[in-house]
């Protein structure tokens, strides 16, 4: 059996606009964990673009809203040190973002549904479930080309704008794909130590390719434009599982794509240990403005072992899943799955 999956680091241009949207819905939930907020960003150049809805009792302003985005991409490492070794022809530094701002609140016919304690839309979610504690319970490729990614930049042997991706055949590593920024000075050695990190880690047996077309340099939203959600696959179990609903990040957790996603995870987790599984995967859907959902889960070879539907209050999912706190760029940064209680 074959198995690929990608992972992409926080200073890939999509993932850092998911994470400036996990940042600004942070700083909302802080003053007011009520707030309803539903944000895109897009990020071309030094040009940050926020649009979407947010009804709060907390009122940011524009300037406000532009001060957070400077905060989330600098924190995700693009300083102006960072800019530096590069070139600013190359990479942002966050303290240049020119940002603007189209913002409403939540549309009265959304409202009136979420006020009803029913869900902010309707949707399809995929939850999974490995047998495998020291992994997360994630699948293997993926969890490895996570793993990697965030190696790779945490130890600095080149940029941030990672993507990795592992093929795992019968269990085993069998190929690896990494892009990742390198200054032409330092080509031929930091491509040699990237290879030689990875094989440390997926054994000497694996094929490693370090940046496919034999040079990267010019990366983040410099070399390509980033828009949120658009990473649903590295943002959820690789390429293990089918993807339902939309992308979790920015939206508070009235919104399916949070609340339903994690619960697709938690029943997918209770499933396989109930019913002493290897793989378990749980699907749920929903409708707008109404609390029942409908259930099934299902076994490795994707067999229907049982169905039902529950009548549950949005209000209660994200409370006893503790989605009101402001965790979203903590978990957008590293990953949304895999950091359960063991």
């Amino acid at each position: 059996m074959i198995q690929t999956s990608e992972y992409c680091a926080a200073g890939h241009p999509d993932r850092t606009c998911d994470c400036i949207a996990s940042h600004i819905l942070d700083r909302h939930l802080e003053h007011d964990r009520n707030a309803r907020v539903a944000l895109e960003v897009q990020l071309k150049d030094n040009f940050c673009t926020v649009s979407g809805e947010v009804t709060s009792s907390c009122r940011f302003t524009d300037a406000e809203i532009a001060r957070f985005c400077r905060e989330a991409v600098n924190g995700i490492g693009y300083t102006r040190d960072y800019q530096s070794l590069f070139g600013s022809e190359n990479c942002i530094c966050g303290d240049d973002l020119d940002v603007t701002c189209h913002i409403s609140r939540q549309s009265p016919d959304i409202a009136q549904g979420v006020d009803a304690d029913g869900w902010g839309d309707q949707g399809i979610f995929w939850g999974l479930a490995v047998d495998e504690p020291s992994r997360g319970f994630m699948p293997k490729d993926y969890w490895l080309a996570r793993k990697i990614a965030h190696d790779l930049c945490a130890r600095r042997f080149g940029g941030l704008d990672v993507k990795t991706q592992v093929t795992v055949e019968d269990g085993l590593p069998v190929e690896c794909v990494v892009a990742i920024p390198i200054r032409p000075e330092c080509e031929e050695a930091a491509t040699g130590t990237i290879r030689n990190f990875v094989q440390s880690m997926l054994g000497s047996d694996c094929r490693v390719t370090v940046n496919g077309t034999g040079r990267y340099v010019r990366h983040g939203s410099i070399g390509d434009c980033g828009t949120t959600g658009r990473k649903l696959v590295a943002d959820f179990y690789g390429g293990n599982s089918r993807i339902g609903g939309g992308s979790p990040w920015g939206k508070d957790p009235t919104k399916a794509d949070v609340s339903l996603n994690v619960l697709a995870r938690v029943k997918a987790l209770d499933f396989m240990r109930d019913r002493n599984l290897y793989l378990a995967r749980c699907a749920i859907s929903c409708c707008i403005g109404r609390r029942e959902i409908r259930i099934a889960f299902l076994d490795a070879e994707n067999r229907l072992l049982e169905k039902r539907t529950e009548d549950v209050p949005a209000s209660h999912v994200i409370e006893s899943l503790g989605l009101r706190e402001p965790r979203y760029a903590e978990a957008c940064a590293k990953g949304l799955f895999g950091y359960e209680a063991r």
